[in-house]
C-alpha cells in the first residue's frame, strides 16, 4: 500500500543522505518535496502540515548541525515524526473486563466487516486460546448472517443462532446472555452497515452500544477509500464512540494516506491492519514497523515473528543438522520451500527486507514469479520416496516422467535439481567450521576456522567488492557481484535467485 509513498520519500531522503553537510535551504526544499509526497498519497493537509514543520524545526537545530552525517539524522527524525504520527506505541485489542468481553465491530457495507469478524475470532481462538461467540446483527443484507455462520463453521467457532424477526439491539442482548451462560470469554457483535453515512445506522449503532455495553468498539475501515475514511472515523467516533480501527485491505495499492492520516485526526488508534483475504491475515499494527516499512528499513522484527509461528523448531533443528552432515535430500527442500511461502512468498518475504524499495525496479525486470515455489514443490511432489532421499539416481527417463507428472518440462527438473545441489554444498560448506556458521564462512574466505575477529572482519570487508553494505541492502548492481541487472543472479553457492527470468 505505501509503495508510491516510500518511492517518493525514499528518492528525497538519499538525496539528502550524499550531501556531506546541510544547510538550512537543503531542509526546506527536502520538506517541500516531502509535503507534496505527503499530499499525492491523501494524507490530511493539516497533518502534512504538522509532520513538515516538526521535522523542519529539529532538523535546521543543532542536533542536525553537529551530527556527523546530518542526512541520515534527518532520516531519523523523519522515522520518529512518522511514528509519532501513527501512534507512538502500538495498542492491540484490551481484553481486561469481565468475561463475556463484548467486542463491536461497526463500519460501511463492503469495508470488510463480517471477514474481519472472523479474522478476529479466529486469532483470539487460536493465538490467545479464547472461547469465542460471534454474532451477526445485520438484518438487512441478505444472507448476512448467513455469511457469519458459514465463517464460524470453516473456522471451528460458534456463532449466535438466527431467530426470525429479531431487531439487532435484541440480538446483541440474546448473544451477551448467550455467551455468560455458556461461558464465552468473548463476545463479538457484526453490525450492519449502509454503503454511505446514514442516520438510522449511527442511530442503530449508538442504540446497539447502549444496549450491549461493549469493552471495546472497533470501526472496520477500508483502506483504499483514503481521506473518506478519516471523515467516517470522525463521524462514527462523534455518534458511537469509538476505542479503536481496523485497517482493511492493506495488501491492495491505495496511496496510505488514511493510515498516516487517520491516528493524527481522530486519537484514536489503529490496533489491527488486514493484509489480505484469507483468515489468517490479520496483524496488528506497530506504528514502528510501518515507518520502517515506508522508508524503506524494511520490517525485520514481524520477519522474525513470521518465521517464529510458520516454523516449526524441533523440525528446523533436524534439518540444520541434516545440512551440517551434508544430508539435506530433496524432501527436507520441500519443508523449507513449504515453510517459505506459508510466510508470504517469495514478494511477501522481500518487502520486510531492508533496502529493498530501491532494488524495486530491478526486481520488477527480473520477473520474480510468485508460482515459482508451487512449481518446485510438485516437481519434488511427482517423485517417490527413494528419488527424494538419492537424487543421483534421476537419469534421463525419471526426469520426463517427473516433468509429466508436474505439468513442466525437463529443463524445470533440471533447474530443481542443480539449486538443490548449490544449497546442499552450501549448508556443508558453512557447518564444517567448529564453532558454527560464521566459522564455515571465515574458512570459506580464507580466513581461519572460528569466529572471525574485528579484524578478519576488516579483511573480510577488504576482499568484498565496495567493502560491507552499510545500512541495509547493498546498492545495485555495484555492491552485490554476480546481482547485476537481476537477470540471472548467481549468490554463491545457490545456483541464482528461485523465480527470475521470464515467466512460464
Amino acid at each position: 500500500m505505501f509503495d508510491n509513498l516510500s518511492e517518493k520519500l525514499g528518492g528525497i531522503l538519499d538525496r539528502l543522505t550524499r550531501r556531506g553537510a546541510l544547510s538550512e535551504a537543503d531542509v526546506d526544499a527536502a520538506m517541500r518535496e516531502v509535503r507534496r509526497a505527503l499530499l499525492e498519497a491523501d494524507v490530511a493537509l493539516d497533518v502534512v502540515r504538522s509532520f513538515t514543520e516538526k521535522v523542519r524545526e529539529q532538523a535546521v537545530g543543532a542536533t542536525v548541525v553537529k551530527s556527523v552525517t546530518p542526512g541520515q539524522m534527518v532520516v531519523k527524525i523523519v522515522h520518529d515524526e512518522l511514528v509519532e504520527m501513527l501512534g507512538s506505541d502500538g495498542q492491540t485489542i484490551d481484553l481486561n473486563a469481565p468475561a463475556p468481553v463484548a467486542i463491536m465491530m461497526v463500519g460501511l457495507q463492503g469495508s470488510g466487516k463480517t471477514t474481519t469478524t472472523a479474522k478476529l475470532a479466529r486469532r483470539l481462538t487460536q493465538r490467545d486460546k479464547k472461547k469465542v461467540l460471534m454474532a451477526s446483527l445485520d438484518i438487512y443484507r441478505p444472507a448476512a448472517q448467513e455469511q457469519l455462520a458459514v465463517l464460524g463453521r470453516d473456522l471451528g467457532v460458534e456463532t449466535l443462532s438466527v431467530v426470525a424477526g429479531q431487531q439487532p439491539t435484541q440480538i446483541a442482548q440474546r448473544a451477551l446472555q448467550a455467551g455468560k451462560l455458556g461461558g464465552y470469554d468473548v463476545v463479538l457483535l457484526d453490525t450492519a452497515g449502509r454503503t454511505t453515512l446514514d442516520e438510522d445506522m449511527m442511530r442503530e449503532a449508538a442504540a446497539v452500544k447502549t444496549a450491549a455495553n461493549p469493552h471495546e468498539v472497533l470501526l472496520v475501515a477500508d483502506s483504499l477509500t483514503g481521506q473518506d475514511a478519516v471523515n467516517l472515523a470522525r463521524a462514527f467516533d462523534e455518534r458511537v464512540g469509538l476505542t479503536g480501527i481496523v485497517l482493511t485491505r492493506v495488501d491492495g495499492d491505495g496511496r496510505g494516506g488514511a493510515a498516516l492520516s487517520m491516528r493524527a485526526v481522530t486519537g484514536k488508534p489503529i490496533k489491527l491492519i488486514g493484509t489480505g483475504e484469507k483468515t489468517d491475515a490479520l496483524e496488528d499494527f506497530h506504528p514502528s514497523r510501518i515507518a520502517g516499512r515506508i522508508l524503506g528499513m524494511g520490517d525485520i522484527v514481524s520477519l522474525v515473528e513470521k518465521a517464529a509461528a510458520n516454523i516449526d523448531a524441533e523440525k528446523a533443528a533436524r534439518t540444520a543438522e541434516k545440512m551440517r552432515k551434508g544430508k539435506f535430500d530433496l524432501a527436507d527442500m520441500r519443508e523449507q520451500l513449504a515453510q517459505m511461502q506459508n510466510m508470504g512468498g517469495i514478494g511477501g518475504l522481500m518487502g520486510m527486507m531492508p533496502g529493498i524499495a530501491k532494488m524495486k525496479n530491478q526486481l520488477a525486470a527480473a520477473n520474480l514469479d510468485e508460482k515459482v515455489l508451487k512449481r518446485q514443490m510438485a516437481v519434488i511432489d511427482s517423485m517417490t520416496r527413494e528419488e527424494r532421499k538419492n537424487p543421483d539416481i534421476l537419469k534421463a527417463s525419471r526426469k520426463k516422467r517427473i516433468a509429466a507428472g508436474s505439468g513442466l518440462k525437463v529443463e524445470e527438473v533440471n533447474k530443481l535439481l542443480k539449486m538443490h545441489r548449490n544449497m546442499a554444498d552450501m549448508m556443508k560448506a558453512m557447518g564444517s567450521g567448529k564453532r558454527g556458521p560464521m566459522a564455515g564462512i571465515a574458512n570459506a574466505m580464507g580466513l581461519g576456522g572460528g569466529m572471525p575477529s574485528p579484524e578478519q572482519m576488516k579483511q573480510l570487508a577488504e576482499k568484498m567488492p565496495g567493502g560491507l553494505p552499510q545500512g541495509g541492502m547493498p546498492a545495485l548492481p555495484k555492491d552485490f557481484p554476480g546481482l547485476s541487472g537481476l537477470g540471472k543472479p548467481t549468490l554463491p553457492g545457490l545456483g541464482g535467485f528461485p523465480g527470475t527470468g521470464k515467466k512460464k
